[in-house]
């Protein structure tokens, strides 16, 4: 979808007006519009165009809105890239899943939906159309402003902020760690931003040996250069050295107005009755990036749209850990994984005391909510816990780390154990990490969640119980506490920390921001597998040690850091000869499962399990035997899953 916006406008488009004289939703070119086979579904694809008021009391903390142009109307405008997949009465539901977009893609069809197109134009290109099946809408909306052009990448279009008729300059960063020697590197971060004055005093680059490292280098400014967002490094980069970017930028754009498209997006299905999809509930999905722009959403008030009613019913904030998204902000970069800057107070929903600032917050508990926060689901692998500076823990203890929170009761907490942030492909292979990459796949309780919030908030049923590890039980550890088995070749993770906070600009002072984060992890057996959280069938029943860490390969440099949200699958000896011959400490295979099917019926109890306490769907439990059946073949016999078949 390049340029998606551009194409529409030459394409004989549908206009659908709202009829409302002061809707925030203005209109929707619709630019095509068609079935998707005996699915009894239909695609549409479109613009949708906004105009709000700079001065609504629900849009002044939209930053630099105020510095907008406005219509004769004194109205902001901007649109959006809309995508909807809807079911033809009367096989719906009556609920939305508003997937938000991570870097322009869509989520939510390669996960719910175990695979399928971004575009789909057949009943084919829907995965196994599990969401079609329970009668979902699905919607997708733009909502970031630096999307590149690439096919199917949906992006917002918002004004820059200008200053009384004078152009906006700012000093705009980048960080980022080098995995080989190369002279150049596009700083994507920065995407939006090119260098208006790349030889200025305000242009600089800075080197570092590891990421955390205070002892950094200034590059002298004749052995690089900066042209539009990219540096070039005349002796090449270093691998494993961190590199920070800096320099001056022009026109800003209201990147905050991305809050408000899904925001005005949502509120328009539900309470405009010639919307093009109506619905009557509404629940938000996010993931990592997009995970972490719903705990901004939430925390920044936009759950309450300028007519003072609730926007979603339920959220899913997936692998965000306690970090939010930096969008609503001048020079605003949405892009970056934001590895070790993305998390400042307040960690946890209820308003807490802050020991290190003495501020007084909370995500949810706060006044811009409202009264009108919805059912949560927060959903963290370990990697959250122990990497990228998203400090998961903080989500379920106090701002120190010291004490143990019970969530509201609107919310619930889950730990997927032994996962990684997003899972590898099967059979596990090396990648970036000096283990092979974790493959326990978390698709299948999300889907069983997502199930039991649409129960939730229409039916009233409460969801499965939070599982997440706690300091009182001794499940969730410091990490240079961490029981972690002497695998030979394997690093301990025990060094590791957290980074430090970041700063909040809606906390006087920024909340103590550079404050170290207290690093809390969940505690490990004997095999090193995770005690605590939904231990799927891989963990409950294993074939090697599952991670949410993985250290850097030597070949790509800094060999004692992690590689961003990477995980690691760590193979049991085979046999007990083998466990022997190797020094391993953890029991073989051989000795934990006389047979093929004494596993698979180890396997199949543990399913039986989450399925009886909400975890897992019994009609998901064939696929996850089948797949188990493989990965023990394959750990025994060295043999491929196809070839068993």
């Amino acid at each position: 979808m390049p340029r998606m916006r551009h194409a529409l406008l030459c394409a004989l488009a549908l206009v659908i007006s709202t009829g409302l004289a002061r809707a925030e939703v203005t209109r929707v070119e619709v630019a095509r519009r068609l079935d998707l086979g005996s699915t009894g579904y239909e695609k549409i694809i479109g613009t949708i165009h906004f105009a709000v008021d700079p001065k609504d009391p629900r849009n002044l903390g939209v930053v630099d809105l105020d510095k907008a142009p406005v219509n004769a109307s004194g109205r902001v405008e901007f649109s959006s890239d809309l995508y909807i997949l809807r079911p033809k009465a009367p096989r719906g539901n009556g609920a939305a899943l508003i997937d938000i977009l991570n870097r322009g893609n869509k989520m939510v069809l390669t996960g719910f939906n175990r695979g399928g197109s971004p575009d789909p134009a057949t009943e084919d290109d829907l995965g196994d159309r599990f969401l079609m099946r329970f009668g979902f809408t699905v919607v997708w909306v733009g909502w970031e402003f630096d999307v590149g052009d690439r096919p199917m990448a949906m992006r917002i279009y918002v004004p820059v902020a200008i200053d009384h008729g004078t152009a906006i300059t700012g000093v705009v960063g980048a960080a980022w760690t080098a995995n080989a020697r190369g002279t150049e590197f596009v700083a994507g971060d920065l995407a939006h931003y090119d260098a208006v004055d790349p030889n200025g005093p305000d242009s600089s680059l800075v080197a570092c040996p590891d990421v955390f490292a205070d002892a950094c280098a200034a590059v002298a400014r004749d052995a690089w250069r900066v042209r539009g967002h990219t540096v070039t490094l005349d002796r090449g980069f270093e691998p494993g050295w961190t590199y920070r970017l800096r320099y001056r930028a022009a026109n800003p754009p209201v990147a905050g107005l991305g809050f408000v498209a899904v925001r005005d997006t949502t509120a328009w299905l539900k309470h405009q009755p010639d919307a093009l999809a109506p619905v009557k509930y509404a629940y938000a999905f996010g993931s990592s990036q997009s995970g972490r722009f719903l705990r901004g959403f939430l925390y920044e008030g936009f759950n309450t749209d300028e007519r003072d009613r609730q926007v979603f019913d339920g959220v899913m904030a997936h692998i965000a850990g306690a970090a939010r998204l930096d969008l609503n902000a001048r020079w605003s970069t949405p892009t970056g994984l934001a590895v070790h800057n993305a998390t400042s107070f307040p960690f946890a929903d209820a308003s807490l005391r802050d020991p290190s600032s003495g501020a007084q917050d909370g995500e949810l508990d706060n006044p811009r909510m409202a009264g009108h926060a919805p059912k949560v689901f927060y959903t963290n692998t370990p990697v959250e816990y122990w990497g990228t500076s998203r400090v998961a823990a903080l989500v379920h203890t106090s701002p120190d780390g010291t004490a143990d929170l019970a969530p509201p009761d609107n919310v619930r907490v889950y730990f997927l154990a032994g996962t990684q942030h997003s899972p590898a492909r099967f059979p596990a292979e090396l990648s970036s990490g000096q283990q092979p990459d974790n493959p326990v796949d978390y698709w299948w309780t999300l889907r069983a969640l997502l199930l039991s919030m649409h129960k939730w908030v229409k039916e009233g049923t409460a969801p499965p119980p939070s599982l997440y590890p706690r300091l009182a039980d001794g499940t969730l550890v410091p990490a240079a506490a961490i029981a972690f088995p002497a695998i030979p070749g394997v690093a301990s993770p025990r060094g590791l920390r957290a980074g430090l906070r970041a700063a909040n600009r809606l906390v006087k002072d920024g909340a103590a921001s550079a404050v170290p984060l207290p690093l809390l992890v969940p505690a490990v057996d004997a095999d090193g597998n995770e005690r605590a959280g939904i231990r799927l069938p891989d963990v409950a029943v294993p074939l090697a040690t599952y991670t949410g860490w993985n250290f850097r390969t030597p070949k790509i440099g800094a060999p004692n850091e992690l590689v961003s949200l990477l995980g690691a699958s760590i193979a049991f000896p085979a046999t007990r000869a083998a466990r022997e011959a190797a020094g391993d400490p953890r029991r073989s295979i051989a000795e934990r499962y006389q047979s093929h099917d004494a596993y698979l019926a180890a396997v199949e109890q543990a399913a039986d399990a989450l399925v009886k306490a909400g975890y897992l769907l019994v009609d998901d439990e064939p696929r996850i035997l089948q797949r188990a059946g493989d990965q023990y073949d394959l750990a025994v016999t060295a043999r491929s899953p196809a070839a068993k078949r």
